[in-house]
């Protein structure tokens, strides 16, 4: 699963959230991703730019081996 840490302050979630991509959809070019918080609690509907903009990957280090 995709995981994604915030990078600055956004939509009143603070800095270094992390998120977790559970739908990726688009729709005549425009892409929507739904993530949830860490706990599951919480979701935020954003679109790619909002993504690129404000979001870090995160990545395992056992899918670099």
């Amino acid at each position: 699963m995709k995981r994604y840490r915030l990078t600055k302050e956004f939509k009143s979630y603070e800095k270094g959230t992390v998120f977790y991509v559970v739908a990726e959809s688009e729709f005549i070019g425009v892409k929507e991703f739904v993530l949830r918080t860490q706990d599951l609690m919480r979701r935020i509907i954003i679109n790619e730019d909002e993504l690129n903009n404000n979001f870090l990957r995160i990545y395992d280090d056992a899918h670099l081996r």
